[in-house]
């Protein structure tokens, strides 16, 4: 059996469950508040942590060439039936390293990571930052959703404040252009206190 990635666990295990859950909500109606920072189609966009490849297919139905990168074998398996595009490829890879993305030796116009980064500790944050920096080609953005509340039982997760991540995206020469902090699109992350805050960078042209 293959190491389970840090940051991934009780994601197999919940796989079904997520699918649902995720699949439930709108990738435009989660992501409406940076609807107006997004690149116009076509662009090449890197989903990072793409779950169940509910964003990578809204992009690639705008227009965009995705590629989509989950860790967990599970969740990419479901999300590639799920979401067979020939505008998606699927990469397993994984933060802080990102090894398999970096020896492609491409860059893209847009990077997201939807609720990833709370997945790693402080020391892999600082490490993944640079990786994630690199892939973004002159002029491209970078777009995260961080979580704040509860974690899950069964899950890693740490809080991530927003200043920290300004800080470390201004060191690898990216630019803070939108900081938005608000509730949680999902009813039952409502219920459970949660909430959200984006942040979207943009590296120079």
């Amino acid at each position: 059996m293959a190491e389970q990635v840090s940051g991934t666990e009780g994601y197999a295990d919940e796989a079904e469950a997520l699918l649902a859950r995720y699949e439930s909500l709108s990738a435009a109606e989660v992501h409406r508040a940076v609807l107006h920072l997004l690149p116009a189609a076509p662009a090449d966009v890197l989903d990072i942590g793409a779950g169940t490849g509910r964003d990578a297919a809204w992009f690639a139905s705008l227009g965009h060439q995705v590629v989509a990168v989950e860790p967990t074998e599970m969740l990419r398996a479901r999300a590639r039936a799920l979401h067979a595009s020939p505008s998606i490829t699927w990469v397993d890879d994984s933060l802080p390293d990102l090894a398999v993305l970096r020896a492609r030796i491409q860059q893209f116009d847009l990077v997201m990571l939807t609720a990833v980064f709370m997945h790693l500790d402080q020391d892999q944050r600082i490490q993944a930052m640079p990786n994630i920096a690199g892939l973004l080609a002159p002029g491209g953005r970078l777009i995260m959703r961080l979580r704040h509340g509860p974690v899950p039982q069964g899950r890693r997760m740490f809080e991530v404040p927003a200043d920290e991540v300004i800080a470390m995206a201004a060191s690898q020469g990216l630019t803070a252009i939108f900081n938005h902090h608000g509730e949680a699109s999902g009813a039952q992350n409502r219920r459970d206190g949660v909430t959200w805050t984006t942040v979207a960078f943009a590296k120079p042209a």
